[in-house]
């Protein structure tokens, strides 16, 4: 069996390696001519899966370490007959950690202000599911909006409360552009117009939930904190947003070893039950002890003590501006940012909590 893999996919090898020949491959750059034999493809978000990719291929199975599906063309995967699978929920972790991280990142006094600070969940899937629980253990206000799901224990809003009320608003939706509640420019002209100046807007979902233009319109208004880990236009990040957003990320905030390594063990169980074989192995079998962080009497104080040397999300806003090349983001510098990410342990590795 031949198995195509993105290159930057963790442990590729101790769980595919015994069902044939892996060939490892950018994932941005894959051509039908690299996929047209194979019978396994494992991909990022980052390959377009698409009628062009997979037309006259032998795949049987396309399979995504990744949350989210609006890489693949689904459709014309189901006309070819190719089974696809992706891993929902496989680095909700990293990203909830993330969120905090990146709250901390801005106001350093946000873990000490218990209920008074308000946190806006927009999509209450996995992640989002997952940042609620981990809010409500710093002992915020946590508000939710998702027309599909509905959550005990926090407030449940419609979405213009939520815009309205939040000290911050996470993002943690899907990217569709259809239905009764497309995601698509979400947050547009109109959305920021209601949103006060002094709250903070985290987007480490899809890039075009966010208008960029609108974005850019509000932040020369407004001059609100940021943090984004996707853009509209990505790879393309122009120096202009840039200069304007107060964090940006080069789109890891699920690089987690424990959050890629999940992924690619769901497609390794994916495709066992498809191909007929026991699914026997484990990823945390190969992961390193992490350095005990969490010996502190509470939560905060041991993420005030260690937050940094768990994630230096600094290090990664400098690391991407560092990217900045007439005017824009070079996107082999922004795609090389994350082939060569080091990627950092979730909190449960140094003896902390888990959602």
């Amino acid at each position: 069996m031949k198995i195509v893999a993105d290159e930057n996919l963790a442990f590729t090898d101790y769980f595919f390696s015994s069902f044939g020949e892996i060939q490892h491959r950018a994932g941005r750059l894959l051509t039908a001519e690299d996929v047209h034999d194979a019978q396994a493809l494992i991909v990022r978000s980052v390959t377009k899966v698409n009628a062009e990719l997979i037309q006259d291929s032998q795949l049987q199975f396309v399979g995504s370490a990744t949350i989210g599906t609006d890489h693949l063309d689904t459709v014309a995967l189901d006309r070819q007959n190719i089974i696809w699978r992706n891993a929902p929920g496989c680095n909700a972790q990293a990203v909830a950690e993330y969120v905090i991280t990146a709250l901390y990142q801005l106001d350093n006094t946000v873990l000490d202000q218990g209920k008074s600070f308000s946190l806006g969940i927009v999509g209450l899937g996995n992640v989002g599911r997952r940042l609620a629980s981990m809010a409500q253990q710093m002992g915020w206000t946590v508000m939710g909006y998702d027309p599909f799901v509905q959550l005990d224990g926090i407030q449940n809003v419609s979405f213009e409360q939520l815009i309205q009320h939040s000290h911050a608003i996470s993002i943690h939706v899907p990217l569709t552009t259809s239905g009764a509640y497309p995601t698509q420019h979400l947050f547009n002209h109109d959305v920021f117009a209601h949103m006060p100046p002094d709250s903070i807007l985290i987007n480490s979902a899809r890039g075009s939930v966010v208008e960029e233009a609108a974005l850019i319109a509000d932040l020369k208004r407004t001059q609100r904190k940021v943090v984004l880990d996707v853009f509209e236009h990505e790879p393309e990040i122009s120096e202009e947003l840039l200069d304007l957003v107060t964090l940006v990320t080069p789109h890891i905030a699920g690089y987690s070893l424990e959050g890629k390594a999940r992924g690619t063990q769901m497609v390794y169980e994916a495709f066992c039950k498809v191909f007929g074989f026991e699914a026997t192995k484990r990823f945390e079998t190969q992961l390193p002890q992490g350095d005990a962080y969490f010996t502190e009497n509470t939560l905060t104080e041991a993420l005030k003590a260690h937050l940094h040397q768990i994630y230096d999300i600094q290090r990664d806003d400098q690391n991407l501006r560092a990217c900045l090349k007439a005017g824009r983001v070079d996107q082999q510098a922004f795609d090389r940012l994350r082939k060569e990410y080091p990627l950092r342990r979730e909190w449960a590795a140094h003896g902390g909590p888990v959602a």
